[in-house]
């Protein structure tokens, strides 16, 4: 039982490899963004703290496969956080942060195909909603934040044209927070910094 459980397991790292140079990878996930945030109080408002909460949403990702090790990946997503503060709930914003990785994937010819990332992320904030009611102004947040991305995860390969993913991204995402009712008066930093949790499904073509 042992020497054929071991001839399957040898058998499935074996197998073809699912992406080779010239592929493209394309992924459905459903992610969980995670901020792991922080605030930089050097603002108009002393003792102020803020925080953004989880969020779920789906994800869309595209990689080329510059050769069978190297890929670029490009990750589209959109999330929508409540933020929260010292002095009550401030709302709501969306963030749209476009992601792209240089990826180096391990093990091309198995079934098993981990890889590990790094790369740049532009953020666009939008939608936003945001309002300090114990001190009567709406905020503002400077809609652009550019910073970098690591990423870790693994394809497995159920057939020759489909497999199962997982992923995890770190990414670093700023925005400056501004009083509208104190003359756009900087209120303090909000990093987000979110670690994002992916699993799906893909394909190649």
């Amino acid at each position: 039982m042992k020497k054929l459980a071991l001839a399957a397991l040898i058998a499935a790292m074996a197998a073809p490899a699912f992406a080779a140079q010239g592929d493209i990878l394309a992924r459905f996930r459903v992610i969980n963004v995670s901020p792991d945030a922080t605030w930089n109080n050097s603002g108009a408002v002393p003792g102020l703290t803020v925080d953004a909460k989880d969020a779920w949403a789906p994800e869309l990702d595209f990689t080329y496969m510059i050769t069978n090790n190297i890929g670029a990946e490009l990750i589209l997503g959109t999330t929508r956080h409540k933020v929260t503060s010292s002095a009550g709930d401030l709302g709501k914003v969306s963030v749209l942060p476009p992601t792209l990785t240089l990826q180096y994937h391990f093990t091309p010819e198995a079934a098993f195909r981990p890889y590990v990332g790094a790369g740049i992320n532009y953020t666009r904030f939008y939608n936003n909603d945001l309002r300090a009611e114990a001190l009567n102004t709406d905020l503002s947040v400077d809609k652009n934040s550019w910073g970098g991305a690591l990423q870790v995860g693994a394809d497995y390969a159920i057939n020759k044209d489909y497999f199962v993913n997982v992923d995890v991204k770190k990414i670093w995402i700023k925005t400056d927070v501004t009083a509208d009712a104190l003359g756009g008066a900087h209120v303090g930093t909000l990093k987000i910094n979110p670690w994002v949790f992916g699993v799906g499904i893909g394909t190649k073509f």
